[in-house]
């Protein structure tokens, strides 16, 4: 149900709601933009105007803040200061909000970079490198849309009061699968439903349940094609529900840009460390060597072929073998599920028996990807 809220401000209730009116946004693209091409502006300006609503309420404190630092103030000062005016651990140090934005159409490009730029530098970073969004927004500028498209996501409230993270990880995913379905790619590749993880998370986690629930327990986990993040928020929830004052330390590794900015993102807004997840392709440049987790979780592409990487694999295959990542052997070309799998046994504890994993796969590393049919 949509209905018009204070200011105009739309309040639209329900995932799929929500979904469809971001979404709205495409049709604004339609045009200046292919369909495959989207998420580049739908996916940062949603967590633009998560952060935004975030932050909104705090923005007096931290200008007030920063009215008081000195110019020559050590940064890592700043950064402490303006982080405990905002509440949070982060800040954005810009006079702007999005209704601010919206309210000078004129200023709209260099008020809104000015905005981007008041992040701390550790968002700043998410948007400017991983998800390229000031080229966007030039390109938005130029075709006449950066105001309408800043306009519209004004209209949704994304603050976590009325969005909670987890319902913000299915719309997350939600409109990753529609950007996948535009790309003619395999949803599956992006997208895994929340009652799988949770089955798998159960799974994963229910034998140390009497461990788990001793006061201020630690535990890591990891997922080296961890998407957005949905299955280590998921393992984090359960976790959290068992015992309140347990710790779950999430490791991952994410290929795609927009999905690893986003899987950053959601970590810093829920108060979490974000340096455990890298970037980049975990078969030919670990994000994590030599470290070992807990607990090993994953839903890898299917029937992904890895000749992209294949000098790399087949080089530490050669030169380690059993003392590397792949010993057991090397899948067919056209299917890299198996090294996925060997990927993630290589992060278990080796002094101690106590590490899991749970993975979902389809058929094929059964009978043609098995090991050492390459």
């Amino acid at each position: 149900m949509i209905r018009v809220g204070k200011a105009g401000t739309v309040v639209v209730n329900g995932h799929s709601e929500k979904v469809s009116f971001i979404w709205s946004v495409a049709d604004l693209l339609r045009g200046s933009y292919k369909p495959s091409d989207y998420g580049k502006v739908i996916l940062p300006f949603i967590v633009l105007r998560r952060l935004d609503c975030l932050l909104e309420p705090s923005k007096p404190k931290v200008l007030a803040a920063l009215a008081k630092l000195p110019a020559s103030a050590d940064p890592a000062m700043r950064e402490t200061l303006l982080n405990r005016a905002a509440g949070h651990g982060f800040h954005n140090s810009s006079p702007y909000t999005f209704e601010l934005l919206k309210a000078d159409a004129a200023g709209i490009e260099a008020n809104l970079r000015a905005y981007i730029a008041g992040f701390s530098e550790s968002l700043s970073e998410i948007f400017i490198k991983r998800f390229e969004v000031l080229n966007q927004i030039a390109k938005l500028d130029s075709a006449n849309l950066l105001y309408l498209v800043v306009s519209k996501f004004t209209e949704i409230d994304l603050h976590p009061d009325k969005v909670s993270n987890h319902a913000m990880g299915y719309i997350f995913e939600e409109l990753i699968r529609k950007f996948a379905e535009q790309s003619n790619e395999t949803a599956g590749e992006h997208f895994t439903p929340r009652e799988v993880i949770r089955l798998m998370v159960n799974l994963l986690l229910c034998e140390d349940s009497d461990a788990l629930t001793k006061p201020g327990v630690i535990r890591t986990i990891y997922d080296p094609a961890c998407g957005t993040g949905g299955m280590l928020s998921i393992a984090e929830e359960y976790l959290r529900e068992l015992n309140k004052t347990a710790k779950l330390v999430s490791f991952g590794q994410e290929l795609n840009p927009e999905s690893f900015a986003i899987c950053k993102s959601d970590l810093i807004i829920k108060g979490q460390d974000p340096t455990g997840i890298a970037f980049g392709n975990s078969f030919s440049e670990d994000g994590h060597p030599g470290k070992t987790f807990d607990y090993c979780i994953s839903n890898p592409p299917f029937g992904v072929e890895w000749k992209n990487v294949e000098k790399e694999v087949t080089n530490e295959y050669e030169k380690k073998g059993t003392a590397g990542r792949f010993g057991a052997g090397l899948p067919r070309i056209s299917d890299g599920s198996l090294l996925f799998v060997q990927h993630m046994i290589s992060k278990f504890h080796k002094d101690k028996n106590t590490s899991r994993l749970a993975v979902v796969l389809n058929g094929s590393p059964l009978f043609s990807g098995g090991a050492g049919s390459g």
